[in-house]
């Protein structure tokens, strides 16, 4: 298992520090390469730039808490939680897409073989 993350490109987790505008102050967040490329990812979803993503971020956590104590950090865990969504919504999407797809064949009384069109799962034999 950790074979998988330590072999991870280093300049994925090296840091880079960025310019924003945040209520017409500007400030600079450091982050690491690949948060900032999800943040462009969110950005691009939103429809607006990185920068203009983080302002809001910052604005609505600070309508929301009234402080934000380590801005950095919330950026990083709110781009895993953007991550963990996505994966979620496409764990749904693909059930839902195998469940429609399903198709259930009798070879013998009280003997059904349920196969998914939708992806690589094997055939699974269940009784009635």
């Amino acid at each position: 298992m950790c074979e998988y993350f330590v072999k991870a490109d280093p300049i994925q987790y090296e840091q880079r520090s960025r310019t924003v505008r945040i209520r017409n102050a500007l400030t600079s967040i450091r982050l690491e390469n690949m948060v900032w490329d999800i943040l462009a990812e969110m950005a691009e979803d939103e429809g607006c730039t990185t920068n203009a993503l983080i302002a809001q971020f910052h604005n609505e956590v600070m309508a929301h808490r009234g402080e934000v104590p380590n801005f950095a950090s919330f950026l990083r865990v709110t781009s895993m939680r953007y991550l963990h969504r996505s994966l979620l919504a496409m764990e749904k999407k693909a059930e839902a897409s195998a469940d429609a797809t399903a198709t259930v064949t009798t070879l013998a009384p009280g003997l059904r073989i349920q196969a998914r069109d939708a992806g690589p799962k094997p055939l699974i034999a269940v009784g009635r």
